[in-house]
């Protein structure tokens, strides 16, 4: 079963069993909220311990969550420094032009049919998100997620068409 990676449990909050979380998903307050089903994962990527969300808050930077049955910080403590996942199956379908990061990555990036490169990662540094595209002797070109740049995306044919606007790559 594949998973994915929705936060990173930083320290407790409390004495009562809850976690605070810092979410790299963007749809916090779906997967963290009650009745939600995740796993944790240590930092050897070995599957811990599956969970189910008992309650979610929001504070500051950081999701607060408590987790069913576990209610004392001695239950929760022995995770700090794990992760939280999402099980492939407990995904939800998007809408027709929104996509999942591991669906993104890896794809093929074309410009007017000729490939340029490779979706690598994906950053999130304000307004939009950025596209990182590694590319054959050249340094990774980052592309901004908008309508001007990013034309197309089918995941099914693992291509992204895309128009580099001018001052986007600067080794032209």
């Amino acid at each position: 079963m594949n998973y994915f990676n929705v936060g990173k449990i930083v320290n407790t909050q409390g004495l009562q069993g809850e976690l605070r979380v810092l979410s790299v998903t963007d749809f916090a307050e779906e997967r963290f909220k009650k009745g939600s089903q995740l796993s944790i994962f240590d930092d050897k990527d070995q599957h811990l311990l599956d969970v189910e969300i008992a309650s979610h808050r929001k504070q500051k930077n950081f999701d607060i969550v408590k987790f069913k049955g576990l209610y004392h910080i001695n239950d929760v403590e022995k995770y700090k420094g794990t992760v939280l996942k999402v099980a492939e199956e407990n995904l939800t379908d998007l809408a027709e032009d929104e996509f999942y990061y591991h669906e993104i990555i890896g794809l093929d990036v074309y410009e007017n049919d000729v490939l340029i490169g490779q979706i690598k990662e994906i950053m999130q540094p304000g307004a939009n998100d950025v596209w990182v595209v590694k590319r054959k002797g050249k340094k990774d070109l980052l592309l901004p997620y908008i309508p001007p740049v990013v034309l197309n995306v089918d995941v099914a044919a693992n291509r992204v068409d895309v128009e580099i606007m001018e001052g986007l790559d600067d080794e032209n």
